[in-house]
């Protein structure tokens, strides 16, 4: 028979890097969305271990701890040296992916905390439209509607940044 914390185990590998995307892009600093994933894995294991195990409540729970995080401190330069992974074998090629990396970046970072919150959970959360709806409180039309309004500026934003 399987044990709980085998389980979490599993839920753990299973979840960490989609989080840590979804963290990364709210919050533009890698040491920060390190700290919140960990907190966010250690207060679901703490709180909520005899449930079924759910992305949704993770997601929930990481989504606050960001919110919690932005109360108590300003958001620093999000852009680091660390952000990018060296995955890539030509160095030039790191080196545009990192740029564009960085730009899109500096755009989302011009996005409203409530219109990145939505935007990294469609993107990096794995989660259905319903789940998202549900966990902010929106209706799915109006889930999808806010969606693609934040997805054209964003493209605006993006488009201005090349003028410069």
């Amino acid at each position: 028979m399987v044990s709980m914390a085998e389980n979490f185990k599993e839920f753990y590998a299973a979840h960490k890097a989609r989080l840590f995307g979804y963290l990364m892009r709210l919050t533009g600093d890698y040491e920060n969305s390190r700290d919140i994933m960990q907190e966010s894995f250690t207060r679901y294991f703490e709180r909520y271990t005899g449930n079924p195990f759910s992305p949704a409540l993770l997601f929930t729970i990481a989504r606050n701890a960001v919110l919690d995080d932005l109360r108590r401190k300003r958001p620093q330069d999000p852009l680091d040296d660390q952000l990018c992974s060296p995955g890539a074998t030509d160095q030039e090629r790191h080196m545009l992916v990192r740029d564009e990396y960085r730009r899109v970046l500096t755009a989302m970072q011009q996005l409203s905390i409530d219109e990145r919150d939505l935007l990294c959970l469609v993107i990096s959360g794995g989660l259905a439209y319903r789940e998202i709806a549900r966990m902010t409180g929106l209706s799915v039309a109006n889930l999808k509607v806010k969606i693609h309004r934040i997805r054209l500026k964003l493209r605006e934003l993006l488009k201005m940044g090349e003028m410069k």
